[in-house]
């Protein structure tokens, strides 16, 4: 049996010590009042059901490369100067890719407890994926 250094409870323990969570409802106050930018991390068959109005769809395998402005595949609401709300299905995949933009050097990025989950039992708006 494999036996790992850091298992997903251990990366994920490390990453909530140093990144923003917001609540569901802390999220939907800062959609009303606009300069964020949601990013959409599930799978594309995940997105399909649709996600939050506005959001930019990256799969979590390709977060760096749309966040590096150097990249041929840089996403350009990366660089826009909005806050960045990042959400999963449930909020284990975002507190991840949180941490490795924090990591890459953004400083006003959060993502979402409970993920789209959570936002769509909270009542949230659900739009068309983009």
């Amino acid at each position: 049996m494999l036996s790992l250094i850091k298992g997903f409870k251990q990366l994920l323990a490390g990453a909530n010590a140093v990144i923003e969570t917001v609540s569901v409802q802390h999220a939907m106050q800062m959609a009303a009042e606009g300069n964020v930018q949601f990013v959409d991390i599930r799978e594309p068959g995940e997105v399909a059901s649709g996600t939050i109005p506005g959001a930019v769809h990256v799969p979590r395998g390709l977060l760096e490369f749309a966040a590096d402005p150097e990249s041929p595949m840089h996403k350009p609401e990366f660089s826009a100067g909005r806050k960045l709300v990042l959400f999963c299905a449930s909020g284990g995949r975002s507190t991840l890719a949180t941490k490795t933009l924090t990591d890459m050097g953004f400083t006003e990025v959060c993502h979402i407890a409970g993920g789209f989950t959570a936002w769509k039992a909270a009542g949230g708006k659900v739009g068309e994926p983009g």
